[in-house]
């Protein structure tokens, strides 16, 4: 017997059909002996929807009336899958963040999780029933007790977090993709389905674009060891059992045979990043403290840093081009912050760019191997493709090119790199 957390997000439970086709695989699993927790998100849009709510409602929302409304996207799904799953035979029962008791800080609409109290769940398993648990949502440990969001993407959180505090044999991630992939199979189709990555190379990829998982569910399931599987929910109505499933196993390095055999895993890339450039910054001790402090202050996220060598023009101080990268939609916010601070920092321009796009190659191999950096600009050079900004890690190198030539890009790393599935069309 194993204990086992599933979690489908919105496209599968876009509907009553697609819940039926849900409860089938829950019944599956149920059914093979397993104790069992479902972790759902709302229906597909329906989040999007009811922020549109709040939005019409307030334009200056309380933050805990906005979570109170968001979060009952995945309270009528779990309700909806255990009434179904309570249809075809299975002891089921709903269980709201608040029951569980999933306890969070009270950073509402970007709540973090502190604790999961799990003794309601193992007296449920007790009974045989499944517990159905909506995801995203959880309630504040103090006096107040009110309904927090884990921000947008959260259910993927939840499912780990759970997962963890349960001690589960594995976490199921069913999305409609069948597995993690070399890059986007929809640019390259030649593109491999990699049966197991390890926590930090996942880790990477979901920081860098790929869409997979998301970075903080990721994140946790390194730090409180939890294996994860990555699976298709559109497999068809007699799809076998989650181990039987050709998907894609996250895991630590220890379950890996020879980690360093394989170079590079896979190919990144991320079209949602906007280029800042400030000119004539002066060249003096805390100048790049003051670009980057208002930026901090503002919860913004900077990537690539470029510093241009210092020039002085005749009879003027020394000065710097610094050039960073920031998420597009954080460009607005962005540019305000600095053209507050302008008098601090000093700089005579401001330019701006959303026409980019970062490419990231990622391989825990790197710590082994040289020339993985030589080989990317090689490649991206010999096509004629020019590098604004680089950017690495122990795992990772990235570059910022022109959002044109991504696709291609893409493509020629893809390759260079020997990532590329055989044909076996002959």
């Amino acid at each position: 017997m194993a204990r086992i957390v599933m979690k489908f997000g919105g496209t599968s439970m876009a509907g009553i059909e697609r819940i039926r086709n849900v409860a089938a695989r829950v019944k599956r699993e149920w059914e093979a002996g397993n104790q069992v927790a479902v972790v759902v998100s709302a229906m597909a849009g329906e989040t999007d929807r009811l922020v549109g709510f709040c939005r019409e409602a307030s334009s200056l929302y309380d933050p805990r009336e906005y979570d109170v409304v968001v979060s009952s996207g995945e309270q009528i799904t779990s309700g909806l899958l255990a009434m179904t799953l309570q249809a075809i035979g299975v002891p089921a029962r709903s269980w709201l963040g608040s029951q569980v008791a999933i306890w969070t800080d009270a950073a509402h609409a970007k709540a973090r999780i502190k604790s999961i109290d799990s003794r309601g769940l193992e007296e449920g398993w007790a009974r045989g029933e499944v517990a159905v648990i909506p995801g995203f949502q959880g309630v504040t440990n103090d006096e107040t007790g009110r309904v927090t969001t884990l921000g947008r993407g959260g259910s993927d959180t939840s499912a780990v977090a759970v997962a963890a505090a349960i001690k589960a044999d594995r976490c199921d991630i069913y999305t409609d993709v069948d597995g993690v992939y070399t890059t986007d199979p929809r640019i390259v189709p030649r593109a491999r389905k990699l049966k197991k990555v390890t926590y930090e190379e996942m880790l990477e990829l979901a920081s860098v674009g790929a869409k997979v998982l998301q970075t903080r569910s990721v994140g946790l399931a390194m730090k409180e060891q939890v294996r994860v599987q990555v699976l298709s929910s559109f497999t068809g109505e007699n799809a076998p059992m989650a181990d039987t499933l050709p998907g894609t196993m996250i895991v630590g390095e220890e379950e890996i045979q020879d980690v360093e055999s394989q170079l590079i895993t896979g190919i990144a890339h991320d079209k949602n990043e906007a280029k800042i450039t400030l000119t004539a910054v002066p060249d003096k001790p805390g100048a790049v403290a003051s670009i980057f402090t208002p930026l901090a202050d503002a919860n913004i996220n900077v990537d690539m840093i470029i510093q241009n060598i210092a020039h002085q023009s005749a009879g003027s101080a020394s000065a710097t081009d610094v050039t960073f990268t920031v998420p597009a939609a954080d460009l607005a916010r962005s540019i305000e912050a600095l053209n507050q601070s302008k008098a601090d920092i000093g700089f005579a321009e401001l330019l701006q760019d959303t026409r980019v796009a970062k490419i990231s190659v990622v391989g825990v191999g790197m710590r082994s191997h040289a020339g993985v950096a030589a080989t990317m600009f090689k490649t991206l050079g010999a096509r004629g493709i020019n590098i604004q900004a680089i950017t690495t890690s122990e795992i990772k190198v990235s570059v910022l090119i022109d959002e044109d030539e991504t696709e291609l890009a893409v493509r020629v790393l893809h390759t260079a790199y020997g990532l590329d599935a055989e044909d076996t069309a002959a």
